[in-house]
């Protein structure tokens, strides 16, 4: 009588056998991984984001990141540029409620308002 033991030689060396081999999912390191880091439309690559976590993996993110940057402009030009709440809405082709909603919502900066004024 024969018997053959089969074993499964994975990459760091861990050797597991038959049975236990679909148990074992793998988690390969970088080196055995073929990633092409294409980025997105705000970064060219995932390495150089500039975001501290991908906008991407919040629902919703891209999107509530635009808003808050649309806010900011808005209160911006509220606050520096005096422009009214009519003239921003026309602006940026949102209601005028919008843009009460973000002038209430975005918290200025009064310093930086004030260097930049001075």
């Amino acid at each position: 009588m024969v018997l053959f033991w089969t074993v499964w030689l994975f990459p760091g060396g861990r050797v597991v056998d038959f049975e236990q081999a679909h148990e074992v999912e793998l988690d390969l390191p970088p080196e055995y991984c073929h990633y092409r880091d294409e980025g997105c439309d705000l970064a060219g690559s995932c390495l150089n984001c500039p975001f501290p976590a991908c906008i991407y993996d919040e629902p919703g993110g891209r999107q509530r990141w635009q808003k808050k940057l649309r806010a900011r402009e808005m209160v911006r030009l509220f606050t520096i540029e005096g422009e009214g709440i009519k003239e921003l809405a026309q602006m940026f082709g949102v209601s005028q409620r919008t843009v009460q909603r973000a002038l209430k919502t975005t918290p200025v900066n009064t310093e930086q308002c004030l260097k930049i004024i001075s």
